[in-house]
C-alpha cells in the first residue's frame, strides 16, 4: 500500500490543480500582453499617429513574440488570442476610421479579428505537426492568410506587412515577380524561425543560440541567399528603371481641391465646381498640358444621367444647369478632363427617368469618365466597392446588418465588371478608383489590357489624417513596381503624387490644402517594355501559397493521426 492516505491523496490533488489553475492565469496573462504589445509595435512599422512615415523596420521583427506565444499556448487559447491580436492591431493601426463612422472603428477590427482567428489556428497546426520544420511551413501559411484576407467581400489590403517597406527600394522590386507575396514570405519567415526559439529559450528547453543556428544551418544559409539575391536583383532593377527613358511623356494637371467629403447638395457642388473649374484655368494660363484629372467623384451631378435624362423645367434643374456648365466648360478647356462623376442609369428601364412621386428611377455607378471636346468619350465603373458603405451584397442573409448600415446614411452603388482602357492622344490608361489601387489584381488586369499609365482618382478626406491618406499611397507605389508603369494620383486632398516604375513617390502635393500641380509622366508602352511576369501571372505566388497550405495541413493531420492510431495499437 502506499504510504499516503485516501484524504492526503485528495488533499495534494487538489492543491495541484490549484498550483496548476494559478500557474494557467499567470501564463495566460502573460501571452495576452505580449500580444497587446506586439500589436501595438507592429502598427508603428506602418505611418501612423507615432511615426508619421512608419518605421518600416519594425516589421522585420515585430511578429516573433506573436509566433513564440503561438508556439507556447494551447489550442483552447490559440484562435482566441488571434482574435485579440488584430483585433487591437487594427485598432492602433486603423484609429482614423473614427474620423469616418464610430461603427467603423469597432466594425472593421471586429471582422480583421475573426480572420485572424482561423489564421492562429492554422498556424499553431503548423507548429504542431511539424516539428522540424514547422516554421517554414508558418510562413507560407501567412502569405496565404494574407491574401486570403483581402480576396473575399469584406477583404482589405491594409496592414499587410510587405505595405510597411514600401521606403526600401531595393527589398520591394520583386513584387514584379511575385506581387506583394514574395516580400511578405521574406519578412515573415525569420520570425517563425526566430519565434520558435524564443518561446523554447522561455520554457528552459532551447539550447544556445549558436547552436540553433548551427543545427538550422541549411535554411540560415538558404534564407541568407534569397534575401541577398532580392537586394541584388532590387538594386539591379532600380538602377534599371531610373535610368530607362521613356517612350513619352504625358504632362497632366492635377486638381487637389480639398473638399470636406461628408457636405453635399447643390450649394456644395457648386462651390467644389467653381473651385475646380479656378484651379484649373489657373494651371492652364501657367502650362500646356495633354489632359486634366480630378479626383474621385470631383463632379457629383451625373453627367450622364443629365445628358441623356433632363427636361427643361424639371425640379433637378439647378443640378441640370451646373451640369450645363460643366459640359461648357469641359468644351472650352482644350484637352481632356478625366474626372470622378457618377453615372446614373435607369434602375427600371422600363419606366421614365421620374416616378410619379417626382423621385429618380435612377441608380449610379461610382466612375470616372474621359470627357472631351463636350461629350463623355469613356466611362470606367468602379469594379471593387468598398465593404458595408459602398456595397453589401447579403440583404437576405444578414437583414439586421443592411438596415443598420441604411440606418448610417450609407448607399450602394451598382458594380462595374470591365477593365477599361481609356486613350487619348495616344495615351491609353486606366483609372482604378479609390482603395482599388490597393489591389494588385485590378491594376494588373488594366495593364494587361494594355494600359501604359496607371490613373489613380482617390478621394480619402473623410479621414482627416495625413497617415491614413500616405497608408493609402504606400500601398499603391507597389502598382507601378509589379507592373512597371507609371502611376499619377488624383486625390482630393492628399496624396496626389506621381509614382515611377520602381515605386518611388515624386512631387507629392501637401494634404488637405488646395491648389495644383504639372506632372511630367513617364510613359513606356507594352511595344517597347513587355509585361511584367506578375503581369502574365496575376498573384500565382500567393495561389501556389494556399494550396501549398492546404496541403500541408491536410499532410499534418493525415500523419497526426496516424501516429496517434499506431500509438494505440503499442
Amino acid at each position: 500500500m502506499s504510504g499516503t492516505s485516501l484524504p492526503d491523496r485528495k488533499r495534494n490533488k487538489i492543491l495541484e490543480e490549484r498550483k496548476t489553475s494559478v500557474r494557467s492565469l499567470r501564463t495566460t496573462g502573460s501571452e495576452v500582453l505580449v500580444l497587446l504589445a506586439s500589436a501595438f509595435v507592429y502598427a508603428i512599422a506602418f505611418p501612423g499617429f507615432i511615426a508619421p512615415e512608419g518605421l518600416g523596420f519594425i516589421a522585420f521583427f515585430a511578429l516573433i513574440p506573436v509566433f513564440a506565444v503561438i508556439r507556447n499556448t494551447t489550442w483552447k487559447a490559440v484562435w482566441i488570442y488571434g482574435f485579440i491580436f488584430k483585433f487591437v492591431f487594427f485598432l492602433f493601426f486603423c484609429y482614423w476610421l473614427k474620423g469616418f463612422h464610430a461603427l467603423a472603428i469597432i466594425l472593421i477590427p471586429v471582422i480583421k479579428g475573426f480572420e485572424m482567428l482561423l489564421g492562429f489556428i492554422a498556424l499553431k497546426a503548423a507548429d504542431r505537426f511539424f516539428r522540424r520544420f514547422g516554421f517554414f511551413f508558418q510562413a507560407i501559411i501567412w502569405v496565404a492568410y494574407s491574401y486570403l484576407a483581402e480576396s473575399w467581400f469584406a477583404g482589405l489590403p491594409y496592414g499587410n506587412i510587405a505595405y510597411a517597406f514600401y521606403n526600401y527600394t531595393y527589398l520591394v522590386q520583386i513584387a514584379d515577380i511575385t506581387g506583394i507575396w514574395g516580400i511578405v514570405f521574406l519578412a515573415v519567415l525569420p520570425q517563425t524561425f526566430l519565434g520558435r526559439y524564443l518561446c523554447d529559450f522561455v520554457r528552459g528547453t532551447a539550447p544556445k543560440f549558436r547552436a540553433y543556428l548551427k543545427s538550422n544551418i541549411a535554411f540560415v544559409v538558404l534564407y541568407a541567399v534569397l534575401m541577398a539575391a532580392a537586394l541584388i536583383y532590387g538594386g539591379v532593377r532600380t538602377h534599371q528603371w531610373r535610368n530607362t527613358e521613356p517612350d513619352r511623356v504625358w504632362d497632366v494637371v492635377a486638381v487637389q481641391h480639398n473638399h470636406d467629403s461628408w457636405k453635399g447638395g447643390y450649394t456644395t457642388y457648386l462651390h467644389n465646381f467653381n473651385n475646380l473649374r479656378r484651379f484649373t484655368l489657373e494651371a492652364m494660363s501657367k502650362t500646356d498640358p495633354d489632359a486634366v484629372i480630378w479626383s474621385e467623384t470631383a463632379f457629383v451631378p451625373s453627367v450622364a444621367w443629365h445628358m441623356n435624362y433632363t427636361e427643361s423645367g424639371s425640379i433637378y434643374s439647378d443640378t441640370a444647369e451646373l451640369v450645363e456648365e460643366f459640359v461648357s466648360f469641359g468644351e472650352n478647356l482644350g484637352v481632356p478632363l478625366i474626372t470622378g462623376n457618377p453615372e446614373g442609369v435607369l434602375t427600371d428601364p422600363s419606366l421614365p427617368p421620374y416616378n410619379e412621386d417626382g423621385s429618380w428611377n435612377r441608380t449610379d455607378y461610382n466612375t470616372v469618365i474621359l470627357f472631351d471636346d463636350g461629350e463623355i468619350k469613356g466611362t470606367y465603373r468602379k469594379q471593387h466597392l468598398v465593404p458595408f458603405t459602398e456595397h453589401f451584397p447579403y440583404e437576405k442573409e444578414l437583414p439586421w446588418l443592411y438596415n443598420l448600415l441604411l440606418a448610417n446614411d450609407y448607399q450602394w452603388w451598382l458594380q462595374g465588371n470591365e477593365p477599361v482602357v481609356f486613350e487619348s492622344d495616344g495615351i491609353k490608361f486606366s483609372t482604378p478608383i479609390c482603395f482599388e489601387d490597393t489591389f494588385g489584381d485590378i491594376s494588373g488586369a488594366f495593364v494587361a489590357n494594355g494600359a501604359d499609365v496607371i490613373v489613380n482618382m482617390t478621394n480619402d478626406n473623410w479621414s482627416k489624417r495625413v497617415s491614413a491618406e500616405l497608408q493609402h499611397a504606400a500601398m499603391a507605389s507597389f502598382r507601378s513596381i509589379e507592373t512597371r508603369k507609371a502611376m499619377i494620383r488624383g486625390t482630393n486632398s492628399g496624396i496626389t503624387c506621381l509614382v515611377t516604375p520602381e515605386g518611388t513617390m515624386h512631387d507629392e502635393m501637401e494634404p488637405f490644402t488646395m491648389g495644383w500641380h504639372l506632372y511630367h509622366v513617364p510613359i513606356y508602352t507594352h511595344e517597347s517594355h513587355a509585361d511584367t511576369f506578375f503581369v502574365n501571372h496575376i498573384n500565382l505566388f500567393a495561389h501556389i501559397s494556399v494550396y501549398a497550405s492546404y496541403a500541408i495541413l491536410a499532410l499534418g493531420a493525415v500523419m497526426k493521426i496516424a501516429g496517434m492510431i499506431r500509438g494505440r495499437k503499442r
